[in-house]
């Protein structure tokens, strides 16, 4: 197999560094382009529940390490509740949402913060406003159909949903980074596949390798 030298490879880049700067660029531009003109800014904001016993933690009465255990192992079934049918339906009835269920349910997400009793329910939309409101309204509604369906009533909001400022997607600026990395590597990869499929004769170390013939003469190029 033949070997490729390095000065070989710095050569064949540097000849069409013309081609990698095309593409980048024009990788780059589209990224920018449809990032900001053709995606629809995506919003997201967050609400915080406690799931347990607050008033009982400093009094004498029982409340144990496996009581915590169990309420965290409960995170999938609270999870499952805060975006059922009955909750949803709630929510959409409450706001007025002309929204399927489903992408109702698509645009929630329920999380256990890590070795805490305290769910967050996260909400992702087009518009701010709605995403806040859709988190309040879930954490309310959440709370009233978790105490008739676990037979609980210690859930306690802790932080109520903000209207976000900032979008959370798409990110401009990593879009067009990540634009740029690819558009690099995929003109360095055409360059390879250009070289791989041109057989013609460059300089006279060329004559050796292709045609093993030796060099009796040059014909100096003359303007």
């Amino acid at each position: 197999m033949e070997e490729i030298e390095l000065r070989d490879l710095y050569y064949m880049i540097v000849k069409r560094i013309w081609l990698i700067v095309l593409i980048t660029v024009l990788s780059v531009v589209a990224s920018g382009l449809v990032s900001m003109f053709l995606l629809t800014p995506e919003y997201e904001t967050f609400t915080t529940l406690m799931l347990g016993k607050p008033a009982d933690y400093n009094s004498e009465e029982s409340y144990t390490y496996q009581d915590v255990l169990t309420n965290q192992k409960l995170i999938g079934t609270y999870g499952e509740i805060a975006k059922s049918r009955v909750v949803l339906n709630e929510v959409k009835s409450e706001l007025n949402l002309d929204l399927k269920t489903s992408e109702l349910s698509e645009m929630i997400s329920v999380t256990l913060l890590k070795n805490t009793e305290i769910i967050k329910v996260t909400v992702r939309d087009v518009s701010p406003e709605r995403a806040a409101d859709i988190a309040n309204s879930v954490a309310k509604t959440f709370m009233k159909n978790v105490s008739d369906i676990m037979q609980i009533n210690n859930v306690q909001v802790i932080d109520s949903a903000e209207v976000p400022v900032n979008p959370v997607s798409p990110r401009v600026k990593m879009n067009i980074a990540i634009a740029g990395v690819l558009g690099v590597m995929v003109s360095v990869f055409i360059i390879f596949i250009m070289e791989a499929f041109d057989n013609t004769i460059k300089i006279p170390e060329d004559v050796d390798r292709y045609l093993e013939l030796p060099v009796i003469g040059m014909i100096p190029e003359h303007d």
